[in-house]
């Protein structure tokens, strides 16, 4: 009997040992089933934005939720500073909390972020990592905290932190475990959001300078004529028509040109070519037409308006200048005065056929030289003459094979095109350096001035 008793408390013990490490096992199972749907559960919350401040929200309302705690933050690091930062706090005082930086290895967070290790902390204010900077600005008392650094492709991009756990206990080591394991898909999520907030400040500030630079486009556009000027001379059955082109490399450019009539029976005009590109050349283009429109009068000689525009174009630290051509044409009489400030040698078509370069002195381009006298230079334009403009755009044009269009290919065009319309010159020559550049990008400005002087036909 006694032996019966003993095999059956026997097999009550046994069975008691393995329903216990059943227990168990269910225990972990769940406890593991639990954790798992918790990684899913953060995963899904952070993968569910791209946007970094959404994101760095739902990563402080999912951490505190899971983590069962009062609070969560996120420190970055600004590695150029070398500092940690909150990119994002909420609440009242969210704007005193962003101007706090602390130093990497400066309390708990810095040091996480310096050494990469993890810390459970029963009594913050006893721990000797501890600092109370940001406490202080939004008064919130720390009384035990979990901090992990978030790392993503070996790089310590943050620290993540949980604050007082609820209902007035610590948190365990198995919480510290599970927020280092949120921690991992966290930071990859927040990579990728931080690379995307930069692509999107990127673009938005393409897109600002693209609209500013279109507007700058229309404003130097708008300095320039848009249309052909035809001139009459009272006197005679004489006509001057002045058309032009303008291409700049960039959406702004330091080309320009301008053409009005001054007194009766005189043309002005001007062809110039700033040193530099892009907005500085449009801005000093700008000033150069002002000073050329707003001094010229119908007593002064082209070469003393480049003496006058210099003066006030010339400082001692600038490294801007301005290459031009400009002159008076006498409708009547034909007589051209000019003066040239380092430009390119225009060319003067007869009406006979012959194509020449206009010789003459030179000066020193605009802004170069303080004191500079311009001379004076003269020619006559006979009924059925043309002249010529162009900038170093042409001539410099170059094709893949770094070849330069050159004066030589500009001179049999102009042959060829004796008898043509200056609108249809103006075409030709952009159309026939194109053809030469074959694709090659250019990387300078294009403007090209006509003048014709040619009898009356009305």
């Amino acid at each position: 009997m006694n032996i019966v008793v003993g095999a059956l408390l026997l097999v009550c013990l046994v069975i008691g040992i393995v329903w216990q490490l059943s227990e168990r096992r269910r225990k972990t199972a769940d406890l593991e089933l639990q954790r798992t749907m918790q990684l899913f559960d953060v995963s899904l919350e952070v993968n569910s934005t791209i946007h970094k401040q959404d994101l760095l929200i739902k990563i402080m309302e999912t951490s505190s939720r899971i983590m069962n705690a009062e609070a969560s933050s996120v420190i970055l690091v600004d590695e150029e500073k070398d500092e940690l930062f909150f990119d994002l706090a909420l609440g009242e005082k969210g704007d005193e909390v962003r101007e706090i930086r602390l130093k990497i290895g400066e309390g708990i967070a810095g040091w996480v972020a310096q050494t990469g290790q993890s810390v459970k902390i029963d009594d913050a204010a006893q721990d000797e990592r501890w600092s109370s900077k940001v406490a202080k600005r939004v008064d919130y008392p720390t009384r035990n905290m979990l901090c992990v650094p978030l790392v993503s492709k070996g790089k310590i991009i943050g620290v993540l932190q949980v604050l007082n756990k609820r209902e007035d206990v610590h948190f365990t080591d198995r919480d510290l475990q599970l927020l280092e394991s949120i921690a991992s898909p966290i930071a990859a999520s927040l990579e990728n959001a931080m690379l995307y907030d930069v692509l999107e400040k990127t673009t938005a500030a393409k897109e600002r300078m693209e609209s500013e630079l279109r507007i700058a486009t229309n404003i130097q556009m708008g300095f320039l004529p848009r249309q052909g000027l035809y001139l009459t001379a009272d006197a005679t059955e004489t006509t001057a028509e002045a058309r032009a082109f303008i291409r700049p490399a960039r959406e702004v450019g330091g080309d320009f040109y301008d053409y009005f009539r001054l007194g009766d029976d005189k043309l002005f005009f001007v062809l110039g070519d700033v040193s530099d590109k892009g907005i500085p050349a449009a801005l000093f283009m700008a000033v150069t037409m002002t000073l050329l429109k707003g001094k010229m009068s119908p007593d002064m000689s082209p070469g003393e308006l480049l003496t006058a525009v210099n003066q006030e174009l010339y400082k001692d630290d600038s490294t801007m200048f301005a290459t031009i051509f400009c002159g008076v044409l006498h409708i009547d009489t034909g007589r051209l005065q000019y003066s040239d400030g380092g430009h390119c040698p225009p060319y003067i078509v007869r009406g006979n056929g012959d194509v020449e370069q206009l010789k003459g002195k030179k000066g020193l381009p605009l802004g170069v030289m303080d004191d500079m006298l311009y001379a004076d230079n003269e020619v006559t334009l006979d009924q059925g003459d043309r002249l010529i403009m162009y900038t170093d755009g042409i001539t410099e044009a170059e094709n893949r094979q770094q070849e330069q269009y050159g004066f030589s290919r500009l001179h049999e065009l102009l042959q060829k095109e004796l008898s043509s319309q200056p609108a249809h010159l103006l075409e030709q020559m952009t159309q026939d350096v194109d053809h030469f550049a074959n694709g090659a990008i250019q990387s300078d400005d294009i403007a090209v001035l006509i003048i014709d002087r040619k009898p009356n036909k009305m």
